[in-house]
C-alpha cells in the first residue's frame, strides 16, 4: 500500500473499521445503469465517500462519478438517462490507497489501444507503489493516485494478444487483494484474488449476468443468487450471454476475510456460503461460553452489537434488552467545525435507556474495539445513566494488527490492542471486566472446529498478524524509515 490514510470516523464520530469499496456490474439487461444504481445503494455500508457508475451503450463509454452517497449523485431520472446501454458497473468507497479526491472515484476509464477500458475495483493492491515506479520510469503518466490505476497501466503495456490474456498478465504481477469488475467493447470480465480475501458474487436477472460484493444487493435488484465467483477465478460474459470460467492462478487455499462475518457485510447477505446473521449470532453464543459474566441485561452496541447479543443472551439466558437507543438522524461528524463538536457524536447518536439500565449490571457486547475511544465513550455512557456495573464483551478477538488488503485501519500503535495488553485496555474503557471471543472461538462461530495454525481457513492478519501475502510496499517503507534513523553513536557532519 503506498499511502496510509488516518482511519475514517463513522457518521456518530466512532472509529469503526470500514470495508473500503463495493461494486457492482451487470451485463444483458435493460436500464443497466439504473439497476446498478440500486446495488450500489444495498452496498452504500461498503463506502460513503463516494460513488461512481459505467456504462456502455455498445458504441461509446460513459462515466459519472461524484462525491457523497448514491441517492446524492443518481436519484433522479436525468442522472440514469446519461448512462444508457445493456452493461453497467458500478463502485462506492472509502479511500485507502490514493487518498479522497474525485479524480479517485472509480470506475476508472482508459481508452486502450485495443478499445474502451472501464474497473471497479474492492481491495488493495501491496505493491502498487513498485509497480507504479517501474511504470512510471518506462514513460507512464498516471492522472488518479489510486492504487487502481497500475492495473489499467499492466493491461495497457501487456504484449499478450487478447484483453483476457492482458489482464490475466496483469494480476499476476500484482500483491494483494482485489474483487474486479472489468468492461470492455467486447463484454464483462468479473475475478478475484487467488486466496479470496475480497468478496464477491454472481447473479442472474431474466437474460442478464450480475456481479457484487454481497449477495444482499443481488436480493435488492431482484436477481436470483447463483454462487459466489471462487478465490481466483476469472469470469467472461459476452453480449450473447455466453459465460466463460477459467482458473489461471492455481488452486491456492482460500483465505477470505473473516471479518467480512464480524462486521462488514450486511447481516441479511450470505458470505462463504454462510448467513452473516447466523454467524454473528454463534460468535454471540462462542463469547457467552468462553466470557460468562454475572449481569443482569445483555445491552448490545447498536446496530454491529445486535446479533451476537441476541446469541450471548440466549446461551448466557440473561435477558437481551435494548439499553442504548441510536438515533439515525445524526449527520456526518467529521464535517463538524471543532474537535469538541466531533467528539460529541456518540453521545448525539447513542443514548442510554435509563429506565431499563438504571441500577442493574450490564455486559455490552459490540462487534470489536479499534482505537477504543467509542467503547470506552459508550462505557461513560452507561455509567452516567445508572448502571451499576459495566461489563464489556467483544464479538471478536483483540485487532492488534493493520489491514494491507482493503481496509482502513491505523497504524499499530493506534491500535488498542496492538500497545495494550487485556488489563491496560480494561481500564482504558472504564469497563467493569473486559474479555474477547478467542480465535478458535470465532473460527467455531463460522463453521469450522478451530483455527488449522498451519493454513488458516481465512484471512485473520488483523487479529494474528499472519499476512497471506507478501507486502512490498511496507516492507520498503520500512526499510527507507530505517535508513532515515542515524545510530546515535554516529556523529552528524556538520557542513559549515
Amino acid at each position: 500500500m503506498s499511502n496510509r490514510n488516518p482511519l475514517p470516523l463513522d457518521e456518530d464520530g466512532d472509529d469503526k473499521l470500514h470495508e473500503e469499496c463495493g461494486v457492482f456490474g451487470i451485463i444483458g439487461g435493460d436500464e443497466a445503469a439504473a439497476v446498478t444504481a440500486l446495488g450500489l445503494h444495498a452496498l452504500q455500508h461498503r463506502g460513503q465517500e463516494a460513488v461512481g457508475i459505467s456504462a456502455f451503450d455498445g458504441t461509446d463509454f460513459v462515466t459519472r462519478r461524484g462525491l457523497g452517497h448514491v441517492a446524492d449523485n443518481f436519484s433522479t431520472g436525468d442522472s440514469i438517462a446519461e448512462l444508457p446501454g445493456h452493461m453497467a458497473a458500478g463502485h462506492v468507497r472509502y479511500s485507502t490507497t490514493g487518498g479522497a479526491g474525485l479524480r479517485n472515484v472509480q470506475p476508472l476509464y482508459a481508452d486502450l489501444a485495443s478499445g474502451g477500458f472501464a474497473v471497479a475495483h474492492n481491495g488493495n493492491i501491496s505493491n502498487a507503489s513498485a509497480l507504479k515506479a517501474e511504470l512510471v520510469q518506462k514513460g507512464a503518466i498516471f492522472q488518479s493516485t489510486s492504487d487502481t490505476e497500475v492495473i489499467i497501466h499492466l493491461v495497457a503495456t501487456s504484449r499478450y494478444p487478447t484483453m483476457l490474456d492482458k489482464l490475466v498478465d496483469a494480476l499476476r504481477l500484482v500483491e494483494g487483494a482485489y474483487a474486479l469488475i472489468v468492461m470492455t467493447p467486447r463484454g464483462m470480465a468479473a475475478c478475484r484474488d487467488p486466496l479470496g480475501i475480497r468478496p464477491l458474487v454472481m447473479g442472474k436477472l431474466g437474460d442478464a449476468v450480475v456481479f457484487a460484493s454481497e449477495s444482499v444487493a443481488l436480493d435488492v435488484v431482484g436477481a436470483e443468487f447463483t454462487r459466489q465467483v471462487e478465490p481466483g477465478e476469472l469470469i467472461e460474459v459476452d453480449f450473447d450471454g455466453t459465460v466463460r470460467s477459467h482458473r489461471p492462478f492455481g488452486d491456492p487455499p482460500a483465505r477470505p476475510c473473516i471479518f467480512e462475518h464480524v462486521y462488514f457485510s450486511r447481516p441479511d447477505s450470505i458470505f462463504n456460503e454462510r448467513s452473516v446473521y447466523e454467524s454473528r449470532k454463534h460468535i454471540g453464543i462462542e463469547l457467552a461460553k468462553e466470557a460468562p459474566c454475572d449481569a443482569e441485561l445483555v445491552v448490545p452496541v447498536p446496530d454491529s452489537g445486535v446479533p451476537a447479543a441476541i446469541g450471548y443472551s440466549q446461551q448466557s439466558g440473561i435477558p437481551f434488552e435494548l439499553g442504548i437507543i441510536r438515533s439515525h438522524y445524526v449527520g456526518r461528524t467529521f464535517i463538524q467545525p471543532s474537535d469538541g463538536a466531533r467528539h460529541a457524536g456518540v453521545k448525539r447518536k447513542h443514548n442510554a435507556n435509563r429506565m431499563l439500565v438504571e441500577g442493574k449490571k450490564i455486559v455490552l457486547i459490540d462487534d470489536s474495539i479499534v482505537r477504543g475511544t467509542t467503547s470506552m465513550k459508550i462505557v461513560q455512557i452507561m455509567r452516567d445513566a445508572g448502571a451499576a456495573e459495566v461489563h464489556f464483551r467483544v464479538a471478536s478477538p483483540p485487532t492488534g494488527h493493520g489491514c494491507y488488503y482493503g481496509v482502513d485501519t491505523p497504524e499499530r500503535s493506534k491500535l488498542l490492542a496492538g500497545r495494550m495488553d487485556l488489563a491496560a485496555m480494561r481500564e482504558f474503557i472504564k469497563a467493569d471486566s473486559l474479555a474477547f471471543v478467542t480465535i478458535d472461538g470465532l473460527y467455531r462461530a463460522v463453521g469450522l472446529a478451530k483455527r488449522d495454525n498451519a493454513c488458516p481457513q481465512y484471512c485473520d492478519a488483523c487479529f494474528t498478524g499472519e499476512y497471506p501475502t507478501a507486502l512490498t510496499d511496507l516492507a520498503r517503507r520500512h526499510e527507507r524509515d530505517a535508513q532515515l534513523v542515524l545510530p546515535v553513536s554516529k556523529p552528524v557532519h556538520k557542513v559549515a
